[in-house]
């Protein structure tokens, strides 16, 4: 009853392993290791049985053989199980990491919202220290855009803040972080950059949203835009005073040009 209550356990963990693990080098390995052990398990139970004269000798390696070779398959199989769980896990890992971000990602336009923002401007303050580098923030707000809403309608004012957003993309360094505060205001992150440096690429956004001449998808007219751009150098500011010092910049910025106007 022993042995064959054994030869029943080993053919029902072949019958898991076959039902529960997709087909693979893996599953191969544990297959073949189990068949050797229920085969030799069933050797031992035969013999309760039928009696074969001790001179056969190729009986007992029959009996004797198969349980190494099914204990180095089995070895094998483990092994490559083994790093098999390690690869998922990092997946695992990395999708639960990209999932998370994911949520701090703007619902419109394909960039970070005001959460993401706030998350890599602490890493950039921490870093920017560290290194000894300065680090720059742009804020760029389209005029009157609520008077194109208004307009055109929402959708239309969307479909033109994914365009715009796309626009500066263009126009930035492959290091620069660009984020969607709220509505149509835009952060952007410039690491190692000095002020001479960001005043000159704030130059160069609100003259590409300036040159942007955008027609309507309804009647087909021409929608010309401008944008406003403050800059503020990183100094002793955690996240959110850079932020506020930030949007105070761009506020007193519009208001001089309206006075202008």
């Amino acid at each position: 009853m022993s042995e064959g209550g054994m030869v029943i356990l080993a053919l029902f963990w072949l019958a898991l392993l076959l039902r529960s693990r997709p087909a693979g080098r893996v599953t191969q390995l544990l297959a073949l290791g189990l068949c050797a052990i229920a085969f030799s398990w069933s050797m031992d139970f035969m013999d309760e049985f039928i009696h074969m004269p001790s001179t056969l000798i190729w009986h007992n390696w029959l009996e004797s053989m198969p349980i190494p070779l099914a204990l180095v398959l089995l070895s094998f199989g483990i092994y490559h199980w083994h790093q098999e769980e390690i690869a998922i896990s990092a997946q695992m890992v990395k999708r639960e990491r990209y999932f998370r971000e994911h949520r701090l990602f703007d619902k419109l336009i394909p960039i970070g919202g005001a959460a993401y923002l706030k998350k890599q401007l602490k890493l950039s303050l921490n870093e920017s220290k560290k290194q000894q580098q300065p680090l720059a923030l742009i804020a760029i707000d389209l005029d009157d855009f609520n008077v194109i809403n208004r307009l055109y309608g929402v959708e239309e004012g969307d479909h033109i803040l994914q365009l715009v957003c796309q626009l500066l993309l263009l126009n930035l360094r492959d290091e620069d972080l660009i984020c969607r505060l709220a509505g149509d205001r835009f952060i952007v992150l410039l690491h190692n950059t000095n002020e001479a440096d960001a005043k000159q690429l704030s130059l160069d956004l609100q003259n590409a949203v300036a040159s942007f001449a955008y027609r309507t998808k309804a009647h087909h007219q021409r929608v010309y835009l401008s944008a406003t751009c403050a800059i503020t150098m990183a100094k002793t500011d955690d996240s959110d005073s850079l932020i506020k010092r930030l949007n105070l910049q761009l506020s007193q910025d519009k208001q001089r040009v309206v006075a202008a106007s």
